[in-house]
């Protein structure tokens, strides 16, 4: 079986097959010394039949249009003994079906911030161009509490073994205006709340920007994956000083979670699972959006020789004065690849379980007294039953790798608190290669649980603050080794999780119809493979989209299939 990776080490398409990882370093390093966004660009490399030049790269943007573009690198150029040249068309066919369908929503839009919006998108898609996807995210971030909440674009860098590059991704989602009322609640809290993260003021951004935080109900995600929780636009310095948006996917988290019997835990704790995941969860969603994606600072050399922190700071971790940080057009995805994503997945889901702590907090969501110990304790036990329960379905033995981002953090995050002893949280074997059982002590959640995240966290923020990819990967892959043998051989736990893994959940999605009046229609569908087989074919009643997906695929082939290759 083949998992995401480059070269013999796996299988992309953001890559062609005779791509390495020294190639993906060469080709970061030449894009980043042009100041070129990773997210909506492919690679394919060919070998060089001159003896002076190694080997020649070609850097594809997604746009409709292939014509050169004087705003972006279209002569060849030499970096470090190889050409590169940027070219424009990639996915041409199936973007311009996105562009004529956007300008059909610019009619329909509710303001003159959405037709912006809708309008640089666009641009983008037709143009290739990042900045103007940029100016979009800031139509997006200025446009406060629409009823229907929308978003498009090359994302999530989940799928590039390299951790630059972004998959397409776009949802429409209508908002719960009750719960939204509570996410802006703790937004008007943030503050404070991030004042008590251990970290301190210096590693910390000069001014929180209060975003706008909403719960919706999805009605059109397009992906590999529904996330039940969502923090945009994923540009890390449009965050720091321009603003974002915190997105709660209620009817996702909902349908994640549905789920009578639990393995690997006992009845009572079953019992306490069942009554209070949604509601945890929705709480645990919200931190790790806002306060987890949303909080810290990445410390930079500026491009005139100062710095945007005290340059007599000193690393809390190490006592002594920093020394790393970001220079030129380093971002946090370019210095740490393929780790960016898991790590800043674990700051997150940290950060949700060392603030749901705070009582004031869980009040925020309705909860008091034992009630609120309940939902606190269920968090708690929620995400280090899914660090193995869950999460050791996305490792694959075979190769090593672990194939999902949020996995790994919270497998990650569960070792830590097992690594705090003091019977914590205990992971046992309760029938030899046939069942295991996870307890946590909820008396020590707020001495040895809260010690434990907390020095960790530390660690986690100060590592991506100062650009120190050394120390992080050294800790980071510490922790997520899946051991053979000791006290808890998790490699050998992991056939007695398979075991008891469901299927994975396929979500079938409704479609909306304007009826011949002019009405919108919903319609839904039967939660079976029928419904689902149902809804993609009222959405993409006629060939077009298969059919061009054959051509992209015809057109590309030559870059990706290897003689004898696996499938």
């Amino acid at each position: 079986m083949k998992t995401l990776g480059l070269g013999d080490k796996g299988v992309t398409t953001y890559f062609s097959s005779n791509c390495t990882d020294n190639d993906a370093k060469l080709v970061a390093d030449f894009m980043q010394s042009k100041r070129i966004e990773f997210y909506n660009t492919r690679c394919f490399k060919t070998e060089s039949k001159s003896g002076d030049i190694h080997s020649e790269y070609e850097i594809r943007l997604a746009s409709t249009t292939s014509q050169e573009n004087p705003n972006v690198l279209s002569e060849e150029e030499i970096f470090k003994k190889s050409k590169f040249k940027v070219t424009r068309g990639d996915y041409d066919i199936i973007l311009s079906s996105v562009v004529e369908n956007l300008e059909l929503a610019k009619e329909h839009a509710a303001n003159d911030m959405e037709v912006s919006m809708i309008q640089k998108y666009i641009e983008h898609f037709t143009s290739g161009c990042s900045e103007d996807h940029k100016n979009a995210c800031r139509s997006w971030i200025k446009n406060k509490s629409p009823d229907v909440e929308t978003f498009i674009g090359f994302l999530e860098s989940y799928r590039d073994p390299a951790g630059q590059r972004g998959e397409f991704e776009a949802f429409v989602g209508i908002v719960d205006r009750q719960m939204s009322d509570k996410f802006a609640v703790l937004v008007d809290g943030a503050q404070k709340f991030i004042s008590t993260l251990p970290w301190g003021k210096d590693f910390e951004k000069d001014k929180f920007l209060m975003p706008d935080f909403t719960s919706l109900d999805i009605l059109m995600w397009s992906s590999s994956i529904i996330p039940s929780g969502k923090t945009v636009p994923n540009y890390s310095e449009m965050r720091q000083s321009e603003g974002f948006k915190n997105l709660s996917l209620g009817n996702v988290i909902f349908a994640n979670i549905k789920q009578d019997t639990i393995p690997f835990l006992s009845e009572s704790d079953q019992e306490l699972m069942n009554k209070y995941q949604v509601a945890s969860f929705e709480i645990q969603v919200g931190l790790h959006e806002l306060l987890g994606h949303g909080s810290g600072k990445l410390l930079r050399k500026l491009d005139d020789g100062s710095f945007n922190f005290d340059s007599t700071l000193k690393n809390p971790v190490t006592g002594e004065p920093v020394t790393n940080y970001y220079v030129g057009g380093e971002t946090y995805n370019t210095v740490f690849g393929p780790l960016s994503s898991p790590f800043e997945e674990c700051k997150a889901e940290a950060v949700g379980l060392y603030l749901s702590l705070n009582k004031d907090i869980v009040k925020i969501f309705g909860f008091e007294g034992r009630e609120a110990e309940d939902i606190v304790y269920v968090n708690w036990l929620s995400l280090f039953w899914g660090g193995f329960a869950k999460a050791l379905e996305m490792y694959q033995p075979s190769s090593g790798k672990w194939l999902q981002a949020h996995s790994q953090a919270r497998y990650v995050l569960l070792r830590v608190c097992l690594e705090a002893g003091q019977d914590f949280v205990k992971v046992v074997e309760t029938e030899p290669g046939k069942n295991l059982r996870l307890t946590l002590d909820r008396g020590k959640l707020h001495t040895v649980g809260k010690s434990a995240i907390g020095d960790f966290l530390l660690k986690l923020q100060v590592f991506k603050s100062t650009a120190d990819l050394k120390s992080a990967k050294e800790m980071f892959d510490r922790y997520s080794e899946v051991p053979e043998f000791g006290s808890h051989p998790w490699a050998k736990w992991r056939d007695v999780i398979m075991s008891q893994r469901r299927p994975r959940k396929i979500f079938v999605q409704p479609n909306t119809f304007i009826d011949d009046s002019g009405a919108v229609i919903f319609k839904n569908y039967e939660p079976n493979f029928e419904g689902f087989i149902e809804s993609w074919t009222d959405r993409f009643p006629s060939p077009k989209v298969s059919d061009a997906l054959i051509e992209l695929y015809e057109r590309d082939a030559k870059f990706f299939l290897l003689p004898n290759a696996e499938c």
